[in-house]
């Protein structure tokens, strides 16, 4: 028979369980949501679907990165506390899913996961499994993947909380590239040059400052270099490359790359 996605969704929002699991369970019931429910239970998953109504706001960051470092995959990966975060068995479930979905062009977003095979289990059996080991409901959140012609660089802070990857438009040496990395986790910029900066935004930001400049009683002939010393700086907070090096402040972002080297794209990811 078949089984509407309508079906599936009520059913996976009464037990927790996996799309997979839920469909498989309609279709061994003919339809019958009480029966699934039960057929789930048996089926040992019942552990798992009383944790689906809790939070999974801890967790980690996980980086992934192809052999020749030209594509990589950021992720996170959700858990219910810190303590769970740190264990052995979710840092394997963690490292598993990146591998895998970096492998895989085709997976958009977590809700492609189950197309995909994660050492020979599909994802919902993936879950349930890990979710009975570790106690916790566990999950996968966001992630994007970066490609450049040149190699990645990326960063995972110590406590696994924080993740970032940068690209480049050509080859720089490891400690640079790791540097721009840890500059990217550290003063968390939104865009990589003023260029890319939308104009609206700008115009909304000059016309706020200019106001503010009337507003304190400035002459009308320095207004517009307020302006402007206002704007270079809200560029330098906001841009990456217009960003004090947090490791020479003397120096921006862009000083410290070599010749012809620009940053292409970043990502940065946080728990929290």
């Amino acid at each position: 028979m078949d089984i509407s996605a309508s079906l599936v969704k009520e059913l996976r929002q009464k037990t927790g369980a996996g799309l997979m699991n839920c469909k498989k369970a309609l279709l061994e019931s003919n339809g019958n949501i009480e029966e699934s429910i039960k057929f789930l239970r048996e089926k040992g998953l019942a552990t798992a679907s009383k944790k689906a109504d809790r939070s999974a706001n801890e967790g980690r960051i996980f980086i992934q990165s192809a052999s020749d470092q030209k594509q990589s995959l950021v992720i996170e990966v959700n858990c219910e506390t810190d303590f769970v975060a740190s264990n052995n068995e979710f840092l394997d479930f963690g490292n598993k899913v990146a591998k895998s979905v970096l492998e895989n062009n085709n997976i958009k977003s977590s809700d492609d996961l189950s197309e995909i095979s994660f050492d020979g289990k599909n994802y919902d059996d993936l879950i349930s499994e890990y979710t009975v080991k570790l106690g916790e409901k566990i999950g996968v959140g966001k992630f994007k993947r970066i490609s450049s012609e040149a190699p990645i660089h990326s960063y995972i802070h110590s406590n696994g909380k924080i993740g970032t990857a940068v690209s480049f438009s050509g080859s720089v040496e490891e400690g640079i590239g790791k540097s721009v990395a840890m500059q990217v986790a550290a003063s968390n910029p939104t865009y990589v040059s003023s260029a890319t900066v939308d104009k609206d935004e700008i115009d909304k930001e000059r016309d706020i400052i200019r106001q503010q400049a009337k507003n304190e009683g400035r002459p009308d002939q320095v207004i517009e270099k307020i302006v402007e010393g206002r704007i270079a700086k809200y560029y330098k907070e906001v841009c990456l490359l217009e960003q004090p090096f947090i490791m020479d402040d003397k120096k921006a972002i862009k000083e410290i790359l070599p010749n012809q080297v620009t940053i292409e794209d970043f990502t940065r990811f946080s728990i929290g």
